[in-house]
C-alpha cells in the first residue's frame, strides 16, 4: 500500500515509520547539566555515519508513541548544548529492563540510573559519565545539532569506546566477540525489542561470481 506522508498527520506518519524501519539500534544517551547532574534516556533513531572521524547521529526530540514530546528529552537536548558532552551506551539484553526504566516520564531532576538500580563510571576523554552495566559505551563530543522539525540530529565525534573485556575475542588485533554482547534493538509498537541472538551470514561475492551464477 502506498502512504502519502504529506497528507498525514505527524502521528501517523510516526507510527508507520517506527512500524516499518526495524529493527533500531538503542543510544543509551547519558548527558550532564552545567552543575553535574546527570540525565538518562534511550533514542532509538540512532546510527554509525562515520568511520574516519567516527561520527554517531541521534534524533533527539519528539518521541513516544505518536510523537509526543518528552520531559527527559527536552533535557537531554539541553545538557548538550550545555557542556557539548555525551556518551552513547549500547543497550544489552541484561540491561534491556534498567533501560526501560530510563525511558520513564520522570519530572525533571530525578535521576533516572538511581531509580533503574544503575551504577556509573567515570569517562576518560570526557566528564559525562557511562552506565558500568553497558557492555559498549561511546564517549562522544559535540559536533552538530541539526534543527529538523521538533527534534534535533545531534551528531557527535566518538572519542573513546569502552568494550567489556570478556567481549573482547583479540584485543591486539581488534577482534569483538559481538554475538556476546547480547545487545538489542528496537521493533513496533509501544514496547517491543529484538534479540540480535538469531542470525545468518552472507559471504561478500564478487561480479564475476554473479556472473557465473546468471550464467550457470
Amino acid at each position: 500500500m502506498l502512504f502519502d506522508f504529506e497528507a498525514l498527520p505527524k502521528k501517523d506518519r510516526y507510527k508507520l515509520v517506527v512500524s516499518s524501519i526495524v529493527p533500531r539500534p538503542i543510544a543509551w544517551m547519558v548527558t550532564q547539566d552545567a552543575e553535574g547532574r546527570t540525565n538518562a534516556a534511550p533514542f532509538s533513531f540512532f546510527n554509525v555515519f562515520s568511520n574516519d572521524p567516527v561520527v554517531v547521529g541521534i534524533g533527539v526530540g519528539a518521541r513516544g508513541m505518536g510523537g509526543e514530546e518528552r520531559a527527559e528529552m527536552k533535557d537531554t537536548m539541553a545538557n548538550i548544548r550545555a557542556t557539548e558532552e555525551f556518551t552513547v551506551c549500547m543497550v544489552s539484553e541484561d540491561t534491556a529492563e534498567a533501560m526501560n526504566v530510563t525511558a520513564a516520564d520522570f519530572p525533571p531532576g530525578v535521576d533516572e540510573l538511581r531509580m533503574a538500580g544503575l551504577t556509573t563510571a567515570p569517562g576518560t576523554k570526557i566528564k559525562v559519565p557511562r552506565i558500568a552495566e553497558s557492555p559498549v559505551a561511546l564517549e562522544c563530543r559535540l559536533w552538530q545539532a541539526v534543527p529538523i522539525g521538533t527534534h534535533h540530529l545531534v551528531l557527535g565525534e566518538v572519542l573513546a569506546v569502552h568494550i567489556r573485556d570478556d567481549c573482547m575475542l583479540d584485543p591486539a588485533r581488534l577482534y569483538v566477540d559481538t554475538p556476546k554482547l547480547k545487545l538489542v534493538g528496537r521493533m513496533h509498537g509501544g514496547g517491543w525489542y529484538a534479540r540480535t541472538t538469531d542470525r545468518f551470514e552472507l559471504p561478500r561475492v564478487t561480479p564475476e561470481e554473479v556472473a557465473a551464477q546468471r550464467n550457470g
